[in-house]
């Protein structure tokens, strides 16, 4: 029988979160090869904690509290390197807790996994429920991040991963600044399911435009030396074109730089040290059961 370890950051979305651990629980209830645990991180939330309990079909649920907020991805690499730590497992699924990660697909997820239980599985967006503007924005950080990595990187936390990956990729740096793109860059091979993103139980997305550049640059910051090649080889072939172009190969040559000069402010959120220290920021831990 296959172990699952469910991980969930939150912060503040408790309604949310409680209606999601009620939905898991019935999509995962007629997986009789597979015992799940979840592990909630809480992102040192302002508001109160709810009275929480284990769902019928999840053996044991734990809350972590954090001291300090330190963001959604950050809450991420402490949950890996937590469950690696101190949980024993096969796959490690990954969503958030709000319901844009659909409850509906984990069994695809758990299906694929057991299937081809040596390859970690992710969700593919394949449509999204954000407006005109907001997925506009999205198909261009998509194309943004080809271009310049040469990776397609489609889809975000919603995943499930082999005990194995996850030894892989909790000890990288950029894993506290981008899971994502830290999966794409040191995972070669990834299985994957279509997946539809879904809508907010309570409130508006928290994914505001400015979060979704810093989203895209911490990205594509994972892989900034390949980045600062493929810079330069633009540099370098536009300049044969400025006789017939003229002033705009000087603009795009200097948007360029400018381009990377963000892209390595971001990566200055990749912190080795921090990493390595995340549990420093554990507060205590809760734990459910039956």
């Amino acid at each position: 029988m296959k172990k699952f370890i469910i991980l969930i950051p939150v912060f503040n979305d408790w309604d949310s979160l409680i209606k999601l651990l009620e939905n898991i629980n019935k999509e995962i209830k007629d997986i009789p090869e597979a015992k799940f645990k979840c592990i909630i991180v809480n992102d040192a939330s302002t508001l109160p904690i709810p009275a929480i309990s284990a769902p019928k079909n999840i053996d044991n649920l734990k809350l972590i509290n954090m001291k300090e907020n330190k963001g959604h991805a950050r809450c991420i690499a402490y949950g890996i390197r937590y469950a690696l730590d101190q949980e024993k497992f096969d796959h490690l699924i990954l969503m958030d807790g709000d319901g844009e990660d659909r409850p509906e697909e984990i069994k695809l997820l758990i299906k694929k996994a057991i299937q081809e239980d040596k390859i970690s599985v992710v969700a593919k967006r394949i449509k999204r429920s954000e407006g005109f503007i907001f997925q506009t924005l999205y198909q261009a950080h998509k194309l943004l991040t080809l271009i310049f990595t040469g990776k397609n990187v489609n889809f975000g936390n919603y995943s499930c991963l082999t005990i194995n990956d996850v030894k892989i990729i909790s000890d990288k740096a950029s894993l506290w600044s981008s899971f994502s793109g830290s999966l794409k860059k040191n995972i070669k091979k990834l299985n994957y399911i279509n997946s539809i993103r879904g809508l907010r139980y309570f409130g508006p997305s928290k994914m505001s435009f400015l979060k979704l550049a810093i989203h895209s640059f911490s990205i594509i910051a994972v892989f900034k030396n390949i980045v600062f090649l493929r810079s330069i080889i633009m540099i370098i072939v536009t300049s044969y074109l400025i006789a017939k172009v003229g002033i705009l190969v000087p603009i795009f040559q200097i948007s360029l730089v400018g381009f990377n000069l963000i892209i390595y402010v971001i990566s200055l959120r990749e912190n080795q040290d921090a990493l390595n220290n995340c549990h420093l920021n554990h507060k205590d831990t809760n734990t459910y059961t039956h």
